[in-house]
């Protein structure tokens, strides 16, 4: 038997009868995957982990609290062998043989008639990985190279195109801040799978270059003060590419929701017809300070934070902040699209009650290879965004925590 590989199959175990003698580790690590599968788990063990005892007590499984008994494999299509017990595991192996039932031994493979291989999941796929040469079995590198295989689908670098007709959609994905690391996995992935790319210059541009020659990228910057893409003309762009039957990435810089239309999006394709996916992203609001070593919240400083739009000033008559009651708060006020506005938001901020020499702290192009930091307080910071010349994209923070992370000793 050794000479020869093994035969890679996939079990349909739903319903059917799979018995597990023993309750350590081993079958703490196994019967997660049994129980995904549907199958009508029997633990013959007369002790159990905790977590395998939870199962049970949660119905996933069924315990009969005792060691193995000749016959307590009679009616099983799979038997996992992993008791401590030399000479119960031999007998259950037997008995295995003699009713052909498919085996797995925890203690001994080369006399299993089955292997378990390292499986790992992605999108409706299953990876499992055996190595073929019985005589060189080796678990790291079979795991290795099932995590290889599982986080290169994960994350993109591992391209399968569907080859059958896809159902047209739109898939909106907040790229985070910038940082192409800082994508989600399953944004990345949908990126490689994408036909057409819709994208905007807050989104991490450095991931548009790995994509395939034949994927279409269109360009929806909204430029501050520049060339500007319409809303509707993007809203139109999403409808008509997906109608075409293409897959569609609207690649949005941080979170679709969190100051970045994507419910407006959203409200066309559902007009039109069209289904729509909603990756969210990690936000500017957070990350961006955080990458400037800014903590939003911390202990004994600020107990909360507000995320807010400073794209139209406080005296505008479409501003829907109430800028007075933010000035009452303690907390953290982080401010987003707020550059060119920001000395008539600290002028209000003042007149209703902040202090003056409240810190404030600006991070131009937060998370890229261009951040910077610069720093000022509530009265100063008109004129230092004018002398550093801050541009957009900026996340202003307000607030004690400025002063809070390692810049605050230098």
């Amino acid at each position: 038997m050794a000479e020869h590989p093994a035969y890679p199959v996939g079990l349909r175990l739903t319903g059917r009868r799979v018995v597990v003698l023993g309750g350590g580790q081993v079958a703490q690590r196994r019967l997660p995957a049994l129980i995904a599968a549907g199958a009508d788990v029997l633990l013959v063990s007369p002790g159990a982990t905790p977590s395998v005892e939870a199962m049970a007590d949660a119905g996933e499984i069924r315990w009969e609290r005792r060691p193995y008994a000749d016959g307590d494999l009679a009616d099983a299509w799979y038997a996992l062998i992993a008791t401590s017990d030399p000479e119960a595991n031999a007998a259950a192996s037997a008995e295995a043989e003699r009713h052909r039932v498919w085996c797995v031994r925890s203690d001994d493979a080369d006399l299993a008639t089955a292997w378990t291989p390292a499986t790992g999941h992605s999108e409706g796929v299953t990876v499992a990985v055996l190595t073929t040469d019985a005589r060189g079995r080796d678990p790291r590198r079979t795991a290795a190279i099932r995590d290889a295989v599982v986080e290169g689908l994960r994350d993109g670098t591992l391209v399968a195109p569907h080859h059958r007709t896809r159902t047209a959609g739109v898939a909106l994905v907040g790229g985070g801040p910038g940082d192409p690391d800082l994508i989600t996995v399953r944004g990345r992935r949908l990126l490689a799978e994408a036909d057409v790319v819709i994208a905007d210059r807050l989104g991490p541009r450095d991931l548009l270059a790995e994509l395939p020659p034949h994927v279409e990228v269109i360009d929806a910057a909204k430029i501050p003060y520049g060339r500007f893409m319409a809303q509707e003309a993007i809203n139109n762009a999403l409808i008509e590419h997906a109608k075409q039957g293409k897959a569609v990435v609207r690649l949005k810089g941080g979170d679709p929701y969190v100051f970045g239309r994507g419910m407006e999006e959203l409200q066309a394709l559902a007009e039109a017809g069209i289904p729509c996916t909603v990756v969210p992203g990690i936000s500017s609001s957070i990350s961006v300070p955080g990458a400037a070593g800014i903590p939003v919240t911390h202990r004994g400083v600020a107990h909360e934070f507000t995320v807010v739009s400073g794209h139209v000033a406080p005296d505008d008559e479409r501003s829907l902040v109430d800028w007075p009651a933010l000035a009452r708060l303690t907390g953290t006020l982080v401010i987003l699209m707020g550059v060119d506005k920001i000395g008539k938001i600290a002028e209000t901020l003042i007149a209703h009650g902040r202090s003056p020499d409240t810190p404030v702290a600006l991070v131009q192009e937060g998370t890229t290879a261009a951040q910077r930091r610069v720093d000022a307080t509530l009265a100063t910071v008109a004129a230092t965004v004018a002398a550093e010349e801050v541009r957009p994209p900026a996340v202003i923070v307000v607030g004690e925590v400025v002063h809070v992370g390692p810049r605050s000793a230098e």
